[in-house]
């Protein structure tokens, strides 16, 4: 797993990174780590296999962390991959070998630990006590989980041609509709599921790590690899995207984008693909941008505090709409 995962991470560097830093860190657009309150997480920190760990920032400071071992005691590898604080506070996350629940005293409330051969990168808080999460595996599977009992609502199947549960996908999110929006690696598209698992809608899309359902009925695709953010309509036709040549920093890999109240887009910009540690130091971790491609607000956080790569972040002065998902459709 541990060779699959670097030669992954090589592949992304070396199909992904080719734009060069042209802005000082000192001189990127906005105030820093006090743009936004913030929920902050990243995959494959290679610099630190004792621990990986999330971030909550609050006022410019990092006010709670908490941490996991990049290895279970089994050997399984556990990164940050999914994170979302719920209005109570407590905390839900997907870290590959599993997911959970926590309190803001970090304690555990519920956990999932996923069965030999499988890994889940994604879990989303839908209704009151339940989670979807991803099951990539043979068969993979979309699970719909009560937190409260742990019984598991339901099982959704995801059709795909990778047998390979690392490859298959990464971030899936269920819509207010509910239905059910997967990126599939192996067949480079976007599609949209019905709780039974029949596809009702797809685009191409090369590499979707991640595809959000918008208000406005369009879809927002993170391209990873390959290094763009791309909004789609219900024809398939792209209406918006801001690709590493829009950018005057160095884009890595795009894994997640989210779509403010606002319209502006914030685009995590996961840089640990490059094996080589010592030049993540400096990149941007995570950006806004307007609809007319501006970057307001570019974070670049190595040192004091050391916020690691950026998978995903959770702005917590966006409104949450975590209760009107049924999870019984």
């Amino acid at each position: 797993m541990k060779q699959l995962c670097m030669a992954l991470c090589l592949f992304s560097c070396l199909t992904g990174i080719h734009a060069q830093t042209t802005t000082p860190v000192g001189q990127l657009p906005g105030k820093g780590l006090r743009q936004h309150p913030f929920l902050y997480v990243g995959e494959w920190d290679t610099r630190h296999p004792e621990a990986q760990s999330m971030f909550l920032v609050r006022d410019g400071k990092v006010v709670w962390k908490y941490s996991i071992p990049q290895r279970t005691a089994s050997g399984g590898i556990q990164e940050f991959d999914d994170v979302t604080m719920l209005p109570n506070g407590n905390i839900v996350y997907a870290c590959m070998s599993g997911a959970g629940i926590i309190t803001p005293g970090m304690k555990t409330v519920w956990k999932f630990q996923c069965p030999p051969g499988t890994e889940t990168h994604s879990c989303q808080p839908i209704g009151k006590d339940s989670v979807l999460m991803v099951l990539n595996g043979n068969p993979p599977k979309v699970l719909i989980i009560n937190t409260a009992t742990g019984a598991i609502l339901r099982e959704i199947p995801v059709s795909t041609a990778s047998t390979n549960p690392h490859g298959q996908f990464r971030h899936v999110r269920m819509t207010r509709n509910g239905t059910i929006m997967v990126g599939l690696f192996a067949e480079k598209k976007v599609v949209e599921l019905t709780m039974e698992g029949k596809e009702i809608w797809s685009v191409s899309a090369v590499s979707p790590w991640s595809a959000v359902r918008l208000h406005n009925g369009n879809t927002l695709i993170s391209g990873d690899g390959a290094g763009y953010t791309r909004e789609v309509n219900r024809k398939g036709e792209t209406v918006w995207e801001f690709t590493r040549e829009d950018a005057p920093f160095t884009i890595g890999n795009t894994q997640t984008a989210n779509r403010l109240a606002n319209g502006n887009t914030v685009i995590c910009n996961w840089i640990a693909g490059n094996p080589k540690t010592e030049e993540w130091a400096g990149t941007v971790q995570v950006f806004e941008v307007t609809p007319e491609k501006k970057v307001v607000w570019a974070l670049s956080s190595w040192e004091n505090p050391d916020l690691g790569p950026c998978t995903y972040v959770q702005l917590l002065d966006e409104p949450v709409d975590t209760g009107t998902i049924d999870p019984q459709r």
